[in-house]
């Protein structure tokens, strides 16, 4: 069955960085567009980037554009997420996603917690 699997999250200072990975297992991972997007209590989880399944045309939200950089490994089947100058609104669980056959699929999330 499809796994996503979320790791590289935690505890960050402003202004410090962190990479985010989704090793994805199930499914041809080469042939899909991956996405990480992120949720705080009581919003809607956010598209925060996306990237087609060659790794180009990347998208990024506003929010993170100039900060943040998706991409992928096909033959490593992971999508990773560089995170620099990070911000205390960053603080966030983030999830690694990919779609379907109208099924959309989501790891557990990892959790980023941007704080002094």
């Amino acid at each position: 069955q499809v796994q996503l699997v979320e790791s590289g999250g935690g505890l960050v200072q402003p202004g410090g960085s962190l990479r985010l990975s989704c090793a994805a297992s199930g499914f041809t991972f080469s042939a899909y567009r991956m996405s990480w997007f992120r949720q705080t209590p009581g919003k809607e989880r956010e598209l925060v980037a996306s990237i087609s399944s060659s790794g180009g045309s990347p998208n990024y939200a506003g929010s993170v554009e100039g900060r943040f950089t998706i991409s992928r490994d096909n033959a490593k089947n992971t999508v990773y997420l560089q995170m620099n100058s990070l911000k205390p609104d960053d603080t966030a669980v983030y999830y690694c996603n990919t779609q379907f056959l109208n099924i959309k699929y989501w790891g557990q999330g990892t959790q980023v917690t941007v704080s002094s």
